[in-house]
């Protein structure tokens, strides 16, 4: 990069202006920002204590100026372990070990706890690219960290890390488009007839429960709204015998900063809450985040996690709804398989090797995996 530009690691967003990071969102000629990557989300991931000391995720994004002026970012994290990252790499880690080498710290640039395909590399300037991945690498070298990971880039990102040469890997997401549906019932029109009737099936259900749902968008997102939403949150956690990443602070930030951003859908029986979920949407796509519920009623999680939101995105005129990571039950619900990608800078050659071998094996996995989705589509035969 030329020497008009500086390119430094800090160690939090709050080091920089948040009009200045999120105008870079829209340097690359985006229409609308992805919200998980906005200043407000990332800042209140670090306000909150969600990520920072004791969390295993230090913050440590790398800014480029030129002079005073912010013209390109990457969001970056010190990793002392791998959990919430949703591309999974103990096995490499428990191989380090059993070397009596370090895999942690490790370098991983992603959105916290959020498989979400976005930019990487901020900002549009060409020289950018190139000058923040030679960053990348010198910080892994000269503070001899194991590795270097990128979860989740976009096209435009994952280009650049091709062209750098480093190990991809590849996955398997599932989302659903809304194709300029009426309603509801013009999408199921386009099922075949078996996923068709078992929607029907699963929603009939719900109904006759008595079960209520309602979509609260951030604007009108009460504390109470959040207390209980929180709760759900936290017994999904306790379901699954683990521990909750995000705190009950983050929560209420967010709500204050990007309200604009959210929804809230909340199922009630008898007028009482029993399940709520928390999505983000700008004025294309609907993420799906969290989802819990204090009450179990037969086909809830369908209800709530797919067909509601599915039925926010028809409403509010969405293209996309991205379900998030895992689940084939997806599948028989109108989502359909995307790839995803991650790039990997493995300082020790020989383990650089052995990554690079079993990357290989694992993609021909996946792409024969991905045809078997790819075959059992949901819709009608034309």
């Amino acid at each position: 990069m030329t020497s008009e530009f500086s390119v430094e690691l800090i160690t939090s967003i709050n080091e920089v202006n948040a009009q200045d990071w999120d105008a870079l969102l829209f340097d690359g000629g985006a229409q609308d920002a992805v919200p998980l990557l906005s200043h407000a989300f990332l800042s209140a991931l670090e306000n909150s204590g969600s990520v920072g000391g004791g969390t295993g995720w230090i913050p440590r994004p790398i800014i480029v100026k030129n002079g005073v002026k912010l013209v390109g970012a990457m969001p970056l994290y010190l990793k002392s372990q791998s959990y919430g990252e949703y591309v999974f790499d103990w096995a490499w880690a428990e191989a380090y070990a059993r070397s009596g080498l370090n895999y942690y710290p490790k370098l991983l640039s992603a959105i916290p706890f959020s498989p979400v395909t976005s930019a990487r590399i901020l900002g549009k300037n060409p020289e950018l690219p190139n000058s923040i991945i030679e960053a990348l690498e010198n910080i892994m070298h000269q503070n001899q960290l194991s590795s270097a990971h990128v979860l989740f880039p976009d096209e435009a990102s994952a280009v650049h890390f091709d062209s750098a040469g480093w190990l991809k890997r590849t996955g398997v997401q599932f989302r659903w488009q809304n194709k300029n549906y009426k309603n509801f019932e013009d999408f199921l029109a386009t099922l075949s007839h078996d996923k068709r009737k078992k929607i029907h099936q699963e929603r009939k259900k719900i109904q006759h429960a008595g079960v209520e749902c309602k979509w609260i968008k951030g604007q009108d997102a009460t504390e109470k709204n959040w207390d209980f939403f929180y709760q759900c949150y936290c017994n999904t956690y306790a379901e699954h015998y683990s521990t909750p990443y995000l705190t009950r602070a983050f929560f209420s930030e967010i709500a204050k900063t990007m309200p604009q951003n959210i929804l809230l859908i909340v199922a009630e029986l008898h007028g009482t809450p029993i399940a709520s979920t928390l999505s983000f949407y700008n004025n294309n796509t609907l993420y799906g985040r969290y989802w819990g519920a204090t009450q179990f009623v037969s086909g809830l999680h369908f209800e709530l996690c797919y067909y509601q939101a599915q039925q926010f995105c028809i409403a509010e005129n969405l293209q996309y709804f991205e379900g998030g990571a895992q689940g084939e039950h997806k599948l028989a619900r109108g989502f359909e398989p995307r790839p995803t990608c991650s790039y990997h800078k493995i300082a020790h050659p020989d383990f650089e090797v052995a990554i690079k071998q079993f990357l290989i094996r694992e993609s021909e996995g996946v792409a024969a995996y991905t045809n078997e989705l790819e075959e059992r589509a949901p819709f009608k035969q034309l």
